[in-house]
């Protein structure tokens, strides 16, 4: 009878079952408790994977069922005697004790599926149950049929682990994933309203192929440039931390044609000729939601001049109610050269 049962339990297996039955075990576990689940929990994710790899192993197997789970870690149990672990009734050529990290169990996830394309899982299921109903491309679990290298399992020598796992000390708590930052531009009208942007992008998944996403962006009424928009695991797959990038979003306004933006307040330039700044005009602009704004002038206009309209420029962020203004400057279209008649006409009237 075994000391213990709990890491058969993680992988729903009894203490008798075969090699097959532990990987369709770990399968099934890995695949529910992976931290990119909705059932997702990384700790629980963990644990299975250093079920398995105890359990797969038959060294280690036969040390859990006879000493329980500490000595397995500790590659045996403890001995007296100048002998140590290979003393007088020991288990000669266990290694120093590994403390199980995440990185190891999504390098065992990452192993035992494989990191191809297409194709059945290493035990002839369909791919279509993993990870919310398939892969990007093709609907296939994206697993390779290969399994472990050679189809044989994790065999450890001298206290290593495979994939270049450390053989000692505990691990270290993982870093901040990286944040990506991405320029979005968008329109003044777009900024304007809070219009929804919608777009796909490309990123690594668990298996190392690129997959599609959609990002939704609600932008809100009177955002600037320079607004930044943070999704976090949103980006690139990192298979040593189970995790995926940070994206951030900044804003970028497109250039108008009509339009420049000071903070709040909206600039328009309207192009006057000569005789329209002396004597007067009227002519109509098209505002920045949509609508025609009549603009006229009976007396000179200076090129210094300008025609604020309050309450007609971009909403303001944190109060989308109230707006900046519109303001109107003027470009006089001045004459490079004067004939004789004009330089009289002015020399006699001004």
């Amino acid at each position: 009878m075994v000391k213990d049962t709990k890491l058969y339990d993680l992988l729903g297996v009894s203490p008798s079952a075969q090699e097959t039955e532990l990987k369709k075990g770990y399968r099934k576990a890995a695949l529910k408790y992976h931290p990119d689940k909705p059932t997702g929990d990384a700790e629980k994710f963990k644990e299975i994977s250093e079920a398995f790899e105890i359990l797969n192993d038959p060294q280690k197997r036969e040390i859990y069922d006879n000493y329980g789970l500490e000595a397995a870690r500790n590659g045996g149990p403890a001995f007296g005697g100048a002998g140590g672990a290979g003393g007088a009734g020991g288990h000669p050529g266990f290694a120093s004790s590994h403390s199980f990290s995440n990185e190891d169990a999504f390098n065992i996830f990452s192993q035992f599926f494989g990191g191809g394309s297409g194709g059945a899982s290493p035990f002839g299921f369909g791919g279509d149950d993993a990870f919310g109903g398939g892969f990007p491309g093709g609907g296939s679990s994206g697993f390779s049929t290969g399994g472990f290298p050679g189809g044989a399992g994790f065999r450890t020598t001298t206290g290593g682990m495979p994939g270049g796992f450390s053989s000692s000390g505990a691990s270290s708590p993982l870093p901040e994933e990286k944040t990506v930052q991405v320029n979005l531009p968008v329109s003044l009208e777009d900024l304007f309203s809070g219009k929804k942007k919608s777009f796909k992008i490309t990123r690594k998944g668990p298996g190392g192929a690129p997959e599609k996403q959609q990002v939704d962006i609600q932008l809100r009424p009177g955002w600037k440039a320079g607004t930044k928009i943070t999704y976090k695991n949103e980006g690139d797959y990192n298979p040593r931390t189970g995790r995926r990038q940070t994206m951030q979003f900044i804003i970028q306004e497109k250039p108008h044609e009509n339009y420049t933006r000071d903070g709040n307040d909206l600039i328009y330039t309207l192009p006057l000729t000569f005789k329209e700044s002396l004597l007067g005009f009227n002519k109509t602009i098209q505002t920045i939601d949509g609508r025609t704004l009549p603009i006229s002038r009976v007396q000179p206009v200076q090129p210094s001049d300008v025609s604020t309209y309050p309450g007609q420029g971009m909403p303001v962020a944190k109060n989308p109610s109230q707006r900046g203004n519109l303001i109107v400057k003027y470009k006089i279209d001045y004459p490079a050269t004067l004939n004789d008649s004009q330089r009289r006409a002015i020399s006699e009237n001004f």
